[in-house]
C-alpha cells in the first residue's frame, strides 16, 4: 500500500509554503536584527543605558507636572476654606513651600 505521488507532493508543497510564511513572519519581527544585537553586548549596553536614561528623565518631569497640579488643587481648596480638609492642607502647603524656600 503505496501513497499515491501526486499526495506527496502536495504535503511537500504545504510544507514549502507553511515555511515560506514562517520566515516572512520572522522577517517582519525583525528577529534577526534582534539577535545580532544579542551578539554585540556593547551595543545593548548602551541601547539599554539611554533607554534607561530617557524614561528616567521622562518620569522626572512626569512626577514635576503632577506634584505641580496637586499643589495647585490644594491651593485652589484652602480658598474654599473647607472645614478640617482646609486646615490640614493648609498645614501641608505651607511645609511644602518652606521647604522649597529652604532649597
Amino acid at each position: 500500500m503505496e501513497k499515491e505521488p501526486g499526495k506527496n507532493e502536495q504535503q511537500l508543497d504545504k510544507f514549502s509554503q507553511k515555511l515560506d510564511e514562517i520566515s516572512l513572519s520572522m522577517e517582519k519581527l525583525g528577529i534577526a536584527e534582534y539577535v545580532e544585537m544579542l551578539r554585540n553586548p556593547r551595543r545593548l549596553f548602551f541601547i539599554n543605558f539611554w533607554a534607561g536614561l530617557s524614561r528616567g528623565f521622562g518620569m522626572a518631569i512626569g512626577f514635576t507636572i503632577l506634584g505641580a497640579i496637586v499643589l495647585y488643587v490644594l491651593q485652589k481648596l484652602i480658598v474654599l476654606n473647607v472645614p478640617l480638609i482646609g486646615d490640614f492642607i493648609a498645614d501641608l502647603v505651607n511645609i511644602v513651600q518652606i521647604q522649597l524656600k529652604l532649597r
